[in-house]
């Protein structure tokens, strides 16, 4: 769901910004569910280029937690648990402590209606235009498999629409009941090479995985948010779901992709990845923020930049002892 869910975000903050260069940042949660809380007085607007740089931001942080998870499980299968429990612990802070503090700053998380409007949106984009121009996009490139997986997620992320309209109108009148969660498949990811052949198709996959690992981290955060506000039903609905983007539709779009390699190639990509964000990404970042004056987020993208510096060296050592 990224690239729909970071244009709806663009899209809100322009027209907030049609007189201005700054939006105002949110706070991360609404007591009660009820309408967000006023922004503290020390949470200043936030440009719009500040914006547009967390939403990147949480876009890889989102993919990494995924990508490292699938990782995590092919160092287990090959024999390295240690290797598994530094990648799995370096995904957990990817999606529990950096994503999470970018949301924070965006105000991604609002009311339960307002979260789950955010969710019908994107699952309207993914069913009715995303997944099928991508099926038929596969169909005339001949990659078959992915044509038919991308068809099967269309027809899933209608179902998810439809659950979350249900529960909308659940948490706004009263009336009905919130869906139960539906059940993810799991889909194995073992390592090899890319199933698909077209470099369209590999690009959309792209695009899709991306997506799925955003959607499923966005609707963690949302389920926690239910939960604070004491709607555990619309809770398990989010985390139904959430594990459906992740365990289903990112698994199988990673297995045709060829994602995962052997551990040593995964920590490869993984040390250059870290790297980039330590050296390029994050310090840019922050050097835009701190330009327009927003110092939080300058703040976040140095400490997020010297985290990455750290797994990237931790990774390193990995790779070191393998030699």
């Amino acid at each position: 769901m990224f690239r729909h869910s970071i244009r709806t975000l663009v899209v809100s903050l322009c027209a907030l910004t049609a007189a201005s260069p700054t939006v105002p940042a949110l706070a991360l949660a609404a007591p009660g569910g009820g309408a967000p809380p006023a922004p503290h007085t020390a949470a200043r607007a936030l440009h719009a280029q500040t914006l547009g740089d967390l939403a990147t931001a949480m876009k890889g942080m989102a993919y990494a937690h995924a990508a490292y998870s699938l990782f995590a499980a092919e160092a287990d299968r090959a024999g390295h648990p240690d290797l598994g429990r530094l990648f799995r612990s370096t995904a957990h802070t990817e999606l529990n402590e950096h994503l999470h503090e970018a949301a924070a700053l965006v105000g991604m998380v609002s009311t339960n209606a307002a979260n789950l409007r955010q969710a019908i949106d994107g699952e309207t984009y993914e069913h009715q235009v995303m997944y099928r121009r991508f099926a038929d996009q596969a169909r005339e490139d001949g990659d078959l498999k992915a044509a038919d997986l991308f068809s099967e997620i269309a027809a899933d992320e209608g179902r998810h629409r439809d659950a979350f309209r249900t529960a909308l109108t659940a948490v706004t009148t009263g009336r009905g009941a919130v869906p139960a969660p539906p059940e993810a498949d799991m889909v194995p990811v073992a390592a090899g090479l890319p199933k698909v052949k077209a470099a369209r198709t590999k690009a959309n996959l792209d695009t899709a995985m991306h997506g799925e690992a955003l959607a499923h981290a966005k609707y963690m955060l949302f389920a926690a948010h239910a939960k604070q506000t004491g709607n555990p039903a619309l809770a398990r609905l989010f985390e139904g779901t959430a594990a459906v983007e992740s365990h289903e539709h990112l698994a199988g779009e990673a297995a045709l992709a060829g994602l995962v390699h052997n551990t040593g190639d995964n920590l490869r990509k993984t040390i250059t990845g870290a790297r980039d964000g330590a050296t390029t990404l994050y310090p840019g970042f922050a050097e835009r923020a701190t330009a327009v004056g927003d110092t939080a987020a300058a703040r976040f993208f140095r400490a997020t930049a010297a985290n990455e510096a750290r797994h990237a060296a931790a990774f390193q050592e990995a790779l070191d002892q393998m030699r």
